[in-house]
């Protein structure tokens, strides 16, 4: 992950056919903004002003392809986090959890230093813009359950099964 920072550029969108469903992505030609899932609850919707262009997300769609073939571990994507403080370091924290391994809330919530707000960071998980890339599926339940994801729990599952796939000396939970 390559944070940067905040621009005034109008964002483009376009869309990635994914296992998972097309997923809306929006951007500018510096960053990745937001990634979104198909799924009712969680869907974001294509702002007045915003201009369809897939071809700035190129780089994008390579690294998701590479991803879904079990190619790509780690993504290499500059992205805006527009979120509080807090909300940028549980995101950042995300990113280093290895390819095909979980944590829990809890585990997450000490890890950036906030043992005890396993809730805070389940809810900054939730708010998330960038999932798969931000690899919140990659955090679990205290009993080690599939809970709370935008996506879905059987999005959820999917990555993570996918995951263990590519690394099969690892398991789930």
């Amino acid at each position: 992950m390559r944070p940067m920072s905040n621009t005034n550029a109008i964002l483009a969108y376009g869309f990635y056919d994914s296992p998972v469903g097309s997923l809306l992505v929006a951007g500018d030609e510096a960053c990745l903004h937001m990634a979104s899932f198909p799924t009712e609850n969680y869907q974001a919707k294509i702002k007045p002003g915003w201009v369809r262009d897939d071809s700035i997300f190129a780089n994008v769609y390579e690294q998701l392809d590479a991803y879904f073939a079990g190619k790509l571990e780690r993504f290499d994507l500059p992205l805006r986090l527009a979120g509080s403080c807090f909300q940028n370091a549980v995101w950042r924290a995300l990113c280093d959890i290895p390819f095909g391994e979980t944590i829990t809330y809890g585990e997450q919530a000490k890890r950036i230093g906030r043992p005890g707000g396993a809730q805070a960071v389940g809810a900054a998980n939730g708010a998330n813009p960038i999932p798969i890339i931000v690899p919140c599926h990659r955090v679990i339940g205290a009993n080690n359950t599939l809970t709370g994801f935008g996506g879905g729990i059987e999005t959820k599952r999917f990555l993570l099964e996918h995951e263990i796939k590519y690394t099969p000396h690892k398991r789930l939970i």
